[in-house]
């Protein structure tokens, strides 16, 4: 805190605003002062006296030093241990070299809450930047970004200014040697390094920095997190450098926040390319290199949605020429057909004509196209992760991230595992002693860690058999209501079969289970991996990635999984059904609709899909909106004009360092529906493009407007997704090619077409379809209650949907030639199909490098200039110590050698 004595009130107040409207300037300008308040301390006065011309700055008093960050904290009953471990701590910050200010509660909104802002001179980032070998800038880079793109004019509406685009010029950069400091672009060392590399810097001396007293070694004593924890402080972030809304006053703030805002987090602009390199530049790599990978997901995805729409309309389109469902809709062959009942007891005969409307509905999806789609799917797919890899081993390169993961490895120890893991022993590539976990701690730690997924597993999968069960014992449920005609819903009866009732309740249920179970994993996925005690903070991330997406793996894919390969597949025959738990549970399992399960495959797929990403939307957008508009209620719509810098940033919400780590398992989520089962749905490509494209703008404007500023961190990919992506496009052509041989009716109507029609046509493919079964040998238990007098007894025989022989016949009720015929052809249609994506896949792979090459060769030509540069400057300095060397010496060496002279003439002179 600044005294001033000697003067007048008036004159140290006039001198204080001269100075003060000397640094002011106009909004629009960008000219404005940096200090939140002077205290003033007169002689013989007990008051002070406070200006506040602006407080909304970045700057400590002085209106000179930068906040690089800022910790909060509140005096309560029991703080006087809290107290303690703040001294300590600050202390220890200023042995470090941090410099520290702080704002009294008085000073503050709530009066309650203190602020400690935290600054880092020149010597403290200069010296961690050599530990923590980050790159800087040593000279301008001259290699050209690229090439004119035809037709360039196309883009310009899409398209965002240059200084938005590229907000700083591209340089050649080395890692910081604080030895080597004339090496590098040094203008000013107060903006050499940016806001996000001074952040990153503080945060890393936060977290190690220890808080017992000198003398002791208490190592669970250490780092910002544990004291965020127990309380001593209650948020630790740096500042953002401006309101969104409008520019930062003072000229020495760049008003990235504000650039971001206007030209990325506005939906209106949801047609415009994203500021990767502002985005890069304001919140550092990670988040830069999601916000890529989302936006290069997005635009992939709208040429899958394309081919998705295609192949809807030509559902549509061939509505008409779909001779299965006429024949299931015609009263005289349909309408004739009497069907066995779905279910014991409580489901009656019923006539084929009654599942008119979902054979319709089916064929929009189980059509022709369909199998090209998931062909095309396949190959989409392979596309996208190799053109991801092109794009981000561009961004590797323009960000300066190709070296970084070793060092990330070897530098970035996570605080926890050097707190816990109390043995050492020496690297044998740092040649320095290091925290290890005995490995016997490892093996105790990973069979308590997989007994805890297996059994989390167990329970999904236990929610899952129970809404089978739902299902079968409500299908009986719908069955009656639906076909009595005392309920007066008849004509909902004639909409809703009981499949797809059950169908849509049990997808709701499963979808609420899913919610809930979601609740459970996040907390559970994180205590294990916290038990396991990672070494870095990419092995945590890994580790914790692998858990949860098993998780979510299970949790969501699970009953679409039942439905595509188990439903309908087990059901037995009239007089030998299946049972789920034996004959005593009476629950049997459940059949498919004449039209197929794949309708119901759609159905679970719409439901959970529509629903997850709904609900997620529900949580990231309206959310946040209701809390604003709460804020604004109560007045604080403008808080910069009452409010300090960082007390906005304090009313934040509070980034995570497991923020993106869920919105990326959102993502890949959708990915897995829109890949594993796009053949049983071709529109949902077309559902995840448009939530895309609201999930970019709402994720951008969360990180601008809702979110404190995090601490920027590197990352040169997206890490263990990348494998999760490959392993899901993998499993998706094996899945798609299975449901469209065994979920949809694709390959029997095709065997009928070519081997058992009659002049090549699907006429009385229905017929064919449908086995017959004698009503008289139907066991009791299996009978309808009402004893099917409904139907007046025309027909002795009920049909039921499989490939057996009739009645009477030698081999009566078992399979058919057919049976056999249609089994072969699917198996056939799997290896074919997963050969010929599979081969594709690879071929399309292998013409696809990973690294373009106008990337290796930029790279290797920054290599060569970059040793070239070293090199002369290595050179230039040695001769410059030689030449301040013969300067000094040079004098002495010149007498000397004339005294030798003089002795060695004397020597050789002859005598008189």
């Amino acid at each position: 805190m600044r005294r001033i004595t000697g003067k007048t009130k008036d004159e140290t107040l006039i001198e204080l605003q001269s100075a003060t409207e000397s640094q002011t300037g106009d909004e629009n300008g960008g000219n404005s002062v940096s200090s939140l308040s002077e205290r003033v301390t007169l002689p013989g006065h007990a008051e002070t006296e406070k200006l506040q011309p602006n407080k909304d700055t970045v700057f400590f008093r002085d209106g000179v030093r930068r906040i690089d960050y800022v910790l909060s904290y509140v005096d309560d009953k029991d703080g006087e241990k809290k107290q303690e471990r703040r001294r300590e701590f600050e202390a220890n910050l200023e042995k470090q070299g941090l410099e520290l200010e702080t704002e009294d509660k008085s000073d503050s909104k709530d009066q309650k809450t203190y602020f400690l802002k935290i600054h880092a001179p020149w010597e403290v980032l200069a010296t961690y930047a050599d530990v923590l070998k980050i790159k800087v800038p040593f000279k301008l880079s001259d290699i050209p970004h690229g090439h004119d793109v035809p037709l360039e004019w196309l883009s310009h509406p899409f398209r965002l200014p240059d200084h938005i685009m590229r907000p700083q010029p591209d340089y050649f950069t080395y890692p910081f040697d604080k030895n080597k400091t004339d090496f590098f672009l040094i203008n000013d060392k107060d903006t050499f390094f940016p806001p996000s590399t001074r952040n990153r810097i503080v945060f890393y001396i936060l977290a190690r920095c220890p808080y017992y007293k000198e003398g002791r070694k208490e190592r669970d004593k250490t780092g910002i997190k544990r004291l965020l924890s127990n309380g001593t402080y209650t948020a630790a972030f740096p500042l953002h450098d401006c309101p969104y809304w409008k520019r930062a006053r003072n000229a020495e703030c760049e008003s990235e926040r504000y650039n971001l805002y206007k030209h990325w987090a506005r939906f209106l602009c949801f047609y415009k390319e994203q500021p990767l390199n502002l985005i890069r530049k304001y919140y550092g790599e990670k988040i830069g290199i999601y916000f890529a990978w989302l936006g290069f997901y997005t635009e992939m995805l709208f040429f899958a949605a394309v081919m998705g729409v295609i192949c809807f309309t030509y559902g549509v389109l061939s509505y008409e020429d779909n001779r299965s469902s006429k024949e299931i809709c015609d009263p005289h062959i349909g309408g004739s057909i009497v069907m066995c009942p779905l279910c014991d007891k409580k489901c009656p005969f019923w006539k084929l004509n009654s599942t008119c409307l979902s054979s319709w509905q089916s064929h929009l999806f189980d059509n022709e196209g369909t199998v090209f789609f998931a062909i095309f799917m396949g190959i989409w797919v392979t596309l996208f992760l190799e053109f991801w890899k092109r794009r981000q081993a561009r961004l590797e390169y323009e960000w300066d991230l190709v070296d970084f993961e070793e060092e990330q490895q070897q530098l970035q120890i996570r605080p926890e595992f050097e707190i816990r893991c109390t043995n050492k022993r020496l690297n044998k590539i740092t040649q320095e002693m290091e925290p290890y976990l005995p490995t016997s701690s490892k093996c105790v730690r990973f069979c308590l860690s997989s007994a805890t997924v297996i059994l989390w597993i167990s329970l999904i999968v236990a929610c899952i058999i129970g809404v089978i069960a739902y299902r079968l014992a409500v299908h009986a449920a719908f069955a009656s209501i639906i076909k009595d005609p005392m309920r007066k819903i008849q004509v909902v009866g004639r909409f809703i079969t009981p499949q797809l009732a059950t169908s849509v309740t049990a997808s709701c249920i499963n979808f609420v289970i899913i919610m809930i179970l979601n609740f459970f994993y996040e907390r559970v996925a994180v205590w294990i991996t916290d038990m396991e005690i990672p070494k870095t903070h990419l092995e945590y991330e890994n580790r914790l990635t692998m858990k949860m997406f098993l998780f979510q793996f299970v949790n969501y894919y699970s009953s679409c999984f039942y439905v595509a390969f188990f439903k309908g597949k087990f059901v037995g025959y009239p007089g030998d059904y299946s049972y789920m738990f034996g004959k005593w549970s009476k629950l049997r399992n459940e059949e498919c609709d004449p039209g197929g399960c794949l309708i119901e495959l759609t159905t679970q797929l719409v439901i959970v899909m529509a629903g997850k990403q709904l609900w997620g939307n529900i949580q990231e957008a309206l959310l946040p909106l209701m809390r604003n508009w709460w804020s604004n209620r109560k007045g604080r719509h403008h808080p910069e004009n009452h409010s300090s810098r960082w007390e906005q940033d304090h009313g934040l919400l509070n980034f995570s360092q497991l923020g993106l780590f869920y919105e990326y398992l959102e993502m890949v989520i959708q990915f897995g529906f829109i890949t594993l089962f796009v053949a049983s749905f071709p529109l949902a490509p077309l559902l995840a493009l448009c939530n895309n494209i609201l999930e970019i703008r709402v994720d951008s404007w969360k990180f601008t407007t809702q979110f404190r500023r995090p601490v920027a961190s590197k990352a040169r990919n997206i890490g263990a997704w990348q494998e999760i992506l490959n392993a899901v496009a993998i499993l998706s052509v094996v899945t798609n090619a299975f449901i469209m041989a065994f979920t949809s009716d694709m390959i029997p109507r095709m065997v009928f077409l070519y081997a058992y029609g009659k002049n090549a046509s699907m006429r009385g493919y229905v017929n064919n379809s449908l086995s017959i079964y004698n009503i008289s040998q139907i066991p009791n238990d299996n009978m309808p209650e009402e004893g099917g007098n409904w139907f007046d007894n025309t027909t002795s025989t009920c049909r039921y949907r499989d490939y057996r022989y009739p009645p009477g016949h030698a081999r009566e009720y078992t399979h058919t030639m057919q049976f056999w015929h249609i089994l072969a052809a699917k198996m056939a249609f799997i290896i074919i199909m997963e050969h010929v994506v599979f081969v594709v896949k690879f071929f399309v792979a292998w013409m696809i490098p990973d690294v373009p090459s106008v990337v290796k060769a930029r790279f290797k030509r920054e290599r060569y200039l970059i040793q070239e540069y070293l090199h002369n400057y290595e050179v230039e300095k040695v001769k410059i110590q030689m030449s301040a060397s013969f300067m000094t010496e040079q004098p002495s060496e010149v007498s000397s050698m004339t005294d030798k002279q003089e002795v060695l003439s004397e020597c050789l002179e002859p005598p008189s």
